[in-house]
């Protein structure tokens, strides 16, 4: 393992780099936009911060959203959120390595789709599936357990002193998010363990991979299931023997309470693939992908709601239309086609539908 990683994170060149992916999308906004008019100085200044070690994140902004559900998101502030892609860019390499062929969040040339894709394939190799997600999973990743994964790959003293800083600086972000769990072995001091993750950020997306990524490796050499999927916490089970899938489910629940973490016990349920399965938003069967209702229902809404703010000046038409593209060229993944129709058939925005028909 190399060492004296941690002066490649602030090269002049891997900041720079930091700043065009942290502000890609985002030129525009003010954050961005702020950071940007004097882009050299705010560079030079981050440089010289985690040079001396002097760096430290500033508190996070935080709000809710429901997508569909409930969830508090917590953004870091924009220099901070440079500083995370510069982190990135060095220590990434040094993980993907590690990672099954088959976990695909937050990967390049992985994603959703894939994912999907790989799961359709297994489904028609195998006639049995087994689904698990885990409860709450960025409030529950515990701290000391994040750094002692980290640490087996990471030996450089500096690096790591930048990992835990960005680490502490989510504590207690999603505090208020997390319903206590007791393993065994606890007692009253493990109610104060520090433990979350701010959902939202780079660093933590690239950590909840590196959390589970040993759990990925149980799977594969101790339960040597052949046909495995994660995405994020989604973790999907394919096999030809009921019996032995829930063997695995129950050796599941064990190993992760070693990462002090839980599944949704009552939906983690072996059933035929022939049925469907939900995924990422989608049903998926052998033959066919379908969107999920409440995807569909959640869509109508926000198109309705954003051409009463149109309507009102209050947003632009290209507004709508990019809300739509994006929202189209997912749904055609998946067979749509008279779904898209029917959703644009009295709409002024119809022409927007039809790509890929």
């Amino acid at each position: 393992m190399e060492l004296e990683l941690f002066s490649n994170v602030y090269q002049w060149d891997n900041l720079l780099l930091a700043y065009r992916k942290a502000s890609k999308g985002k030129r525009g906004k003010s954050p961005a936009a702020s950071f940007e008019y004097k882009l050299e100085e705010n560079l030079l200044d981050l440089q010289k911060e985690l040079q001396t070690k002097t760096y430290k994140p500033l508190p996070y902004h935080s709000f809710y959203i429901h997508d569909p559900k409930k969830r508090l998101i917590s953004a870091a502030n924009f220099r901070d959120r440079v500083v995370h892609h510069a982190l990135h860019n060095i220590i990434n390499p040094i993980f993907e390595k590690s990672f099954i062929h088959d976990s695909y969040a937050n990967r390049k040339s992985k994603g959703t789709h894939r994912a999907i894709s790989r799961a359709q394939y297994f489904s028609r190799k195998f006639p049995y599936i087994l689904s698990c997600d885990v409860c709450q999973y960025f409030p529950s990743i515990d701290h000391a357990i994040l750094k002692d994964i980290l640490n087996q790959k990471i030996k450089d003293t500096e690096l790591l002193w930048l990992i835990n800083t960005i680490i502490e600086g989510g504590k207690g972000i999603l505090k208020s998010e997390y319903n206590m769990v007791w393993f065994p072995d606890d007692n009253l001091l493990s109610y104060g363990r520090p433990r979350g993750l701010p959902i939202g950020n780079l660093t933590s997306q690239f950590w909840a991979n590196c959390y589970l990524n040993p759990f990925d490796h149980f799977v594969k050499r101790e339960l040597k299931c052949k046909a495995y999927v994660r995405y994020v916490d989604d973790m999907l089970f394919f096999g030809n023997d009921k019996k032995e899938m829930w063997e695995w489910k129950q050796a599941s629940i064990e190993r992760l309470k070693k990462y002090r973490l839980t599944i949704h016990e009552k939906n983690a349920q072996v059933h035929p693939v022939k049925n469907g399965f939900p995924f990422l938003g989608f049903i998926v069967y052998p033959n066919k992908k379908r969107l999920k209702r409440r995807k569909v229902t959640a869509f109508r809404k926000k198109i309705k709601k954003m051409i009463r703010s149109f309507e009102k000046g209050i947003i632009p038409v290209e507004t709508i239309s990019a809300s739509i593209k994006g929202w189209v060229a997912h749904a055609e993944f998946g067979n749509t086609q008279a779904l898209r129709r029917t959703i644009f058939s009295n709409s002024v925005f119809q022409r927007n539908s039809s790509k890929g028909d």
